[in-house]
């Protein structure tokens, strides 16, 4: 039997960034999310998000990738959305995400963060987020 316990902050964004999750759907689609990442083995720590952009803490499983974890929740959710009409014209998430790793000393402080994600970018944009991550991590963009 394996034991694995791979910790992943896992971050993605509506296409073109555009402020479509209100804050009554942006709860009902973080429930839909829990749910199928339940019928789908995936452990989801934590979930929520703003505007424009959702963060989720996962644990990776044995069988698992990042890659893949994304692709599941990212497609399944935005076929949700469309299937029940919650925006005006079709729905999809930026092709990019953010993933990176967390130790099992940090995931109470991201648990965290990721919680208090409404009072966070009342202070900060997403924008300004990632410039921030891409600076803390020494990560250079790449473009496709």
């Amino acid at each position: 039997m394996s034991f694995v316990k791979i910790w992943v902050h896992l971050v993605f964004a509506t296409k073109n960034r555009e402020p479509l999750l209100s804050k009554n759907f942006r709860y009902d689609l973080h429930n839909h999310i829990i749910q199928n990442c339940k019928e789908k083995d995936i452990f989801l720590q934590t979930i929520n998000g703003y505007t424009d952009h959702i963060h989720c803490l996962i644990s990776l499983g044995k069988d698992q990738t990042i890659s893949k974890i994304s692709q599941l929740i990212k497609g399944e959710s935005s076929l949700w959305i469309n299937k029940n009409n919650f925006t005006d014209g079709k729905f999809s998430w930026q092709d990019d995400y953010f993933a990176v790793s967390v130790s099992e000393s940090q995931v109470e402080t991201v648990v965290n963060y990721i919680k208090n994600q409404e009072q966070h970018h009342a202070k900060k944009s997403f924008d300004d987020e990632v410039q921030e991550f891409m600076t803390r991590y020494g990560w250079q963009k790449i473009e496709a």
